[in-house]
C-alpha cells in the first residue's frame, strides 16, 4: 500500500507540472540596445504556439550593411554569415525557423509565433566581435583635450542641456580639474551648474567628462550619452585620438547623489587576445560579481592568452563585445589560461547573459548585417490543408482508442486512461523545449501514440499468456510487465536514436519532427511502464485479490 501512494503521489507530481508547463503567463526579459545599454520588456509566454504552416509568424531580411566599409565577395560573407545567423536564431529554442540565402547579398529568416520580435533581431544583427583590451595607463585622453576642446568648438558638439545646481556640489569638476590635481583613483565628481552652463557657451567637450576610479576610466552624467556618443564618432575627434588609442564606451552605470553616470575609457588599440578562439560559452550567476558569462578558449588561444597576460599584471583589462565596454575591466592578478569570465554589469539578468553565451558560442558575423526588411507572414499551408491534417490526426486517435477498448476491454480502458496522461506529458515536455506545432510535429506525435498503444499490446499479450498458464491475475499482471519490459525499452531505444540522427542532422520541420518523437517515446514509455502498472495495481488493491481479468 505504501508503494502505491508513492506511484499515485509521482504521477499526480508529473501532472501538476506538466499543468504549469502548459499554463501561459507573463514573463519578464531584458535586452540589449546597441550600445550595450539593457531595458526590460514583458511579453506573454503561450506554450506549444503554432509554427509557420499552422499561423505565420516573422519574416526578416537582413542585408549585408557596407556603411562601415566595402565587402569585396558578397556572396561568401552571406554564405559565412547564414550559418552563424542560424544558430543564434535557432539559440533560442526549437521553434522550426527558415534560414535561408536568397540572391548573393541577402538572408531571409523565417521564426514561426514569435513573441519578442526586437530579441529575435537584435540576436540575427549583432556582430558579436570579441576582444580583450589593456586600459590606457599614460592620460592619453588628457593630454589630447586642447585639440579635442578646440574640434567641439569648431563642431558645435558643445551644445548641451545644462545642469541645475545642487547642494554640495564641487565647483570646476570637469576632466581638466581632476586630472591636473594628480587623483585619478577617487570617486567621480559631480559638475557643478557654472562647468556646464561653461561648456556650452564655449564648447568645450571636456567640462562633461570626469575622471574614473582605475587608469583610462572615465565618467559623465547619462544624459550626455547621445552628446559624447556622437562626438567621439566624428572622424576628426578618431584622427585626433593618439596614435595606437581607442575610446570605448561602457554598458554599465552607477548612482551618485541621485544622478546617473556612465562610463567611458581609453584603451590600447591593440587587443591581445580576440574571440576568434573562443571554444564555448555558458551563463552563470555569482555571489560576487553578479551575472556572468563563463568562457573557454581552445588550446591555442589558451596559451596566446596565459601568455598575454603575464605581460600585463597589474594592468586593467576591457572586455569589449562589438565596440561595446561589458561591465567594468577587472586588473589582471595572474596569468590567464583556457577560462574565464565576463562580468554583464549591475542589473543584469540571467536572459541577458544566456543572450550573450548564444551568441559568443555561435560566433561573430564575418560581415556587419542591417534589417532590409520585417513583417508578419501568414500560414504556408491552405486552411482545407490544415483541417485534414487535424482531422486525419483526430481519426488516429479515435481508431487506437477504439481497438484498445473493443480488444482490451477494461485493461484497454487502463491503457487509454495512461494514453490521457501520456498526451499531457509529451505536450508538457514539448513546451519545456520551446517547440512549436507544425504538420511535422504533429505527424511525430501521432506517430508516437501508436508506439505508445505498441508498449502495451506488448504487456496485455504477456499477460494473456501467464493468465493462459493458470497463473493468479496479480502474478499474471506482475510477470507480465516484468518481461515485456525488456522489449519495450530496447525497441523505444532504438527509435530515439534514429529520431537523435534527424534532429542532429536536420533543419526547420525535420528538427521539429526528431523532438517531437523523441519527447513522444519518452512519455510512452513513462505511461506504459509506471502508469498504467499503477493503474492495475490501484485495481486490484481496491477489488481485494480479483479472480479474473477483463483483457
Amino acid at each position: 500500500m505504501s508503494n502505491l501512494k508513492y506511484r499515485l503521489a509521482i504521477i499526480v507530481g508529473l501532472v501538476l507540472l506538466s499543468a504549469w508547463a502548459l499554463f501561459p503567463r507573463d514573463v519578464k526579459t531584458r535586452q540589449r540596445h546597441a550600445d550595450g545599454t539593457f531595458y526590460d520588456t514583458v511579453t506573454r509566454r503561450v506554450p506549444l504556439r503554432k509554427g509557420l504552416d499552422l499561423s505565420g509568424g516573422m519574416h526578416l531580411a537582413l542585408d549585408v550593411d557596407e556603411s562601415k566599409g566595402v565587402v569585396a565577395n558578397k556572396s561568401e560573407a552571406i554564405d559565412r554569415a547564414l550559418k552563424v545567423v542560424r544558430t543564434r536564431i535557432e539559440g533560442m529554442g526549437v521553434s522550426e525557423t527558415i534560414v535561408q540565402k536568397a540572391g548573393n547579398d541577402r538572408i531571409l529568416v523565417d521564426i514561426p509565433g514569435i513573441d519578442d520580435r526586437e530579441r529575435a533581431i537584435r540576436l540575427a544583427q549583432d556582430q558579436a566581435f570579441l576582444a580583450f583590451q589593456i586600459t590606457d595607463k599614460t592620460n592619453a585622453l588628457a593630454k589630447a583635450l586642447p585639440r579635442l576642446d578646440g574640434i567641439a568648438r569648431a563642431r558645435g558638439f558643445g551644445a548641451a542641456p545644462a545642469t541645475k545646481a545642487t547642494g554640495g556640489q564641487q565647483k570646476g569638476a570637469g576632466l581638466n580639474g581632476l586630472l591636473t590635481s594628480g587623483d585619478t583613483t577617487k570617486a567621480a565628481a559631480k559638475p557643478d551648474s557654472a562647468a556646464a552652463d561653461t561648456a556650452k557657451a564655449t564648447g568645450e567637450i571636456s567640462k562633461f567628462i570626469l575622471a574614473g576610479q582605475m587608469p583610462g576610466e572615465y565618467v559623465y552624467e547619462a544624459k550626455y550619452d547621445d552628446l559624447l556618443k556622437n562626438f567621439f564618432r566624428d572622424s576628426a575627434v578618431v584622427a585626433a585620438l593618439p596614435p595606437g588609442k581607442v575610446v570605448r564606451f561602457g554598458n554599465d552605470s552607477t548612482v551618485q547623489g541621485g544622478t546617473t553616470y556612465r562610463y567611458l575609457y581609453m584603451l590600447d588599440e591593440r587587443p591581445i587576445m580576440t574571440g576568434e578562439h573562443l571554444k564555448d560559452a555558458k551563463p552563470n550567476t555569482s555571489p560576487s560579481d553578479g551575472t556572468i558569462v563563463q568562457f573557454s578558449l581552445d588550446n591555442e588561444g589558451g596559451r596566446r592568452f596565459q601568455r598575454e597576460t603575464a605581460r600585463h599584471l597589474g594592468d586593467y583589462m576591457a572586455i569589449v563585445l562589438d565596440n561595446v565596454v561589458m561591465g567594468r575591466p577587472p586588473v589582471i592578478q595572474g596569468a590567464i589560461g583556457t577560462s574565464g569570465q565576463i562580468t554583464m554589469g549591475q542589473g543584469r539578468d540571467l536572459q541577458a547573459a544566456q543572450d550573450l553565451s548564444l551568441v559568443l558560442k555561435a560566433g561573430a558575423l564575418p560581415v556587419p548585417l542591417k534589417v532590409a526588411e520585417v513583417r508578419n507572414i501568414g500560414p504556408s499551408l491552405g486552411q482545407d490543408s490544415i483541417n485534414k491534417s487535424f482531422m486525419a490526426g483526430g481519426i488516429a486517435v479515435v481508431l487506437v482508442i477504439l481497438v484498445m477498448l473493443v480488444y482490451y476491454r477494461f485493461s484497454g480502458f487502463l491503457a487509454v486512461m495512461g494514453l490521457l496522461l501520456y498526451v499531457l506529458y509529451t505536450l508538457a515536455t514539448l513546451a519545456g523545449f520551446d517547440a512549436v506545432l507544425t504538420v511535422p510535429g504533429l505527424a511525430g506525435f501521432v506517430l508516437s501514440i501508436g508506439i505508445a498503444v505498441d508498449a502495451n499490446v506488448l504487456i496485455f499479450e504477456r499477460i494473456r499468456e501467464e493468465l493462459d498458464r493458470g497463473k493468479t491475475v496479480r502474478t499474471a499482471i506482475e510477470e507480465g510487465f516484468h518481461h515485456a519490459k525488456s522489449a519495450i525499452i530496447d525497441s523505444n531505444v532504438t527509435t530515439v536514436l534514429t529520431a537523435m540522427v534527424l534532429y542532429q542532422f536536420g533543419t526547420g520541420p525535420v528538427k521539429g519532427f526528431a523532438v517531437t518523437l523523441i519527447a513522444g517515446i519518452i512519455a510512452s514509455m513513462v505511461t506504459a511502464i509506471f502508469v498504467v502498472r499503477t493503474f492495475f495495481l490501484l485495481w486490484l488493491n481496491r477489488s481485494r485479490g480479483a479472480q479474473t481479468l477483463s483483457i
